[in-house]
């Protein structure tokens, strides 16, 4: 039997992607120019992309057993999902940065030059190559949506290829990649294998409380006693600050497995509690994935957004009142912009299928 998917597990996974989504979000908006009060739970957002990562393994493991059984569907699905987004986001940046810069260019400490290798990069999904590093403009956080594409080329791969060339292929894509995507892909791999493992899918209602309660404990434990920072220090004393400094945003990484088995343990547990909880979830289910829906687009626009009217506001910065019009604006621009992208993708996904199919009928018309 395979592993189901109980509705309410799914809004609780939903909850999560948003949760972690708004985490992201204030660590980013955490800046003294904007706001000169530390935000409360600002310092969780580089910990919500390891949720992110583990979920995205979830999800794409579930689809792919029920849904996406082939990979010309799976390809047109997995590209919709993110150039419906990533395109639109990426353009939307420049012009947020060009505008925002004449506003107040004291908020903009980003890179605004280079824009043909820029856009190149961000298009191909090249950013964080080896030990490469190219911002998306003010646009930091679509660093995760590089390493998460090709994630789910390299899972592409194992599933669809057969076994002996899909493993040419995968060591061919990590020299094309490097240690810094492949030094997260474990993390991702959970996902997959909670989704997959008929042990974990059929632990015991006690059990799962316990998972659940003790991975909750350990997370916060993790972050409250520095336990993160600590494992980070050791390891760049060990490889040196310079050697650290180059694995950028993947420098945690010995840190970020042990959060992500902690996070797996978690949806482990959450669900197989879930159902327990039906009734609370079947009644919040609508708004949930209302917001859900948009997660995407909030996650890969929320800098640029919130640089912009932030500059547009130029507000003062002694207390909350100018962060939270920032943000009610920022959550505007979302949902219009998620309204006319993310959740209209399902349009890409046909024409990209067609195109597929397209190419396949041409190929079997030629003669041999």
């Amino acid at each position: 039997m395979k592993p189901s998917l109980p509705r309410s597990f799914s809004t609780y996974l939903d909850l999560v992607r948003f949760a972690a989504a708004c985490l992201v979000y204030l660590w980013h908006s955490n800046q003294r120019w904007l706001v000169e009060p530390i935000l409360p739970a600002s310092n969780y957002g580089h910990s919500s992309v390891v949720v992110f990562f583990v979920l995205s393994g979830f999800v794409i493991a579930f689809v792919t057993d029920t849904k996406e059984r082939d990979w010309r569907t799976y390809a047109a699905s997995r590209l919709s999902r993110v150039y419906s987004v990533a395109i639109p986001a990426l353009l939307l940046t420049i012009l947020l940065d060009a505008a925002g810069r004449r506003l107040f260019l004291d908020a903009y400490g980003y890179p605004f030059d280079s824009f043909s290798l820029r856009s190149a990069a961000s298009l191909l999904m090249l950013n964080e190559v080896w030990f490469v590093s190219i911002t998306s403009f003010s646009n930091v956080p679509y660093w995760s949506i590089c390493y998460e594409s090709w994630y789910y080329v390299a899972f592409a791969v194992i599933t669809f290829v057969p076994r002996k060339r899909a493993w040419v292929l995968l060591c061919a894509l990590a020299l094309l990649l490097g240690p810094k995507i492949v030094a997260l892909a474990p993390i991702w791999a959970m996902g997959v294998w909670l989704y997959r493992s008929r042990r974990l899918a059929q632990i015991s209602e006690p059990l799962g409380w316990f998972l659940l309660a003790a991975s909750t404990l350990g997370i916060v434990l993790f972050h409250g006693l520095g336990i993160d920072q600590a494992i980070g220090n050791w390891f760049k004393a060990q490889i040196g600050e310079r050697s650290y400094g180059e694995l950028t945003f993947s420098k945690n990484f010995i840190g970020d497995h042990l959060l992500g088995l902690m996070v797996m343990l978690h949806f482990a547990g959450a669900r197989v509690v879930a159902p327990r909880l039906g009734r609370l979830f079947s009644t919040i289910e609508r708004p949930v994935k209302a917001l859900a829906a948009c997660t995407f687009t909030l996650y890969l626009l929320h800098q640029p957004l919130f640089l912009f009217w932030g500059a547009v506001l130029r507000g003062n910065p002694n207390g909350y009142a100018t962060w939270l019009a920032t943000t009610g604006l920022v959550a505007l621009s979302v949902a219009i912009i998620g309204g006319l992208t993310e959740t209209r993708r399902h349009g890409l996904t046909r024409w990209i299928r067609w195109q597929l199919a397209g190419q396949r009928a041409v190929r079997g018309a030629e003669p041999g």
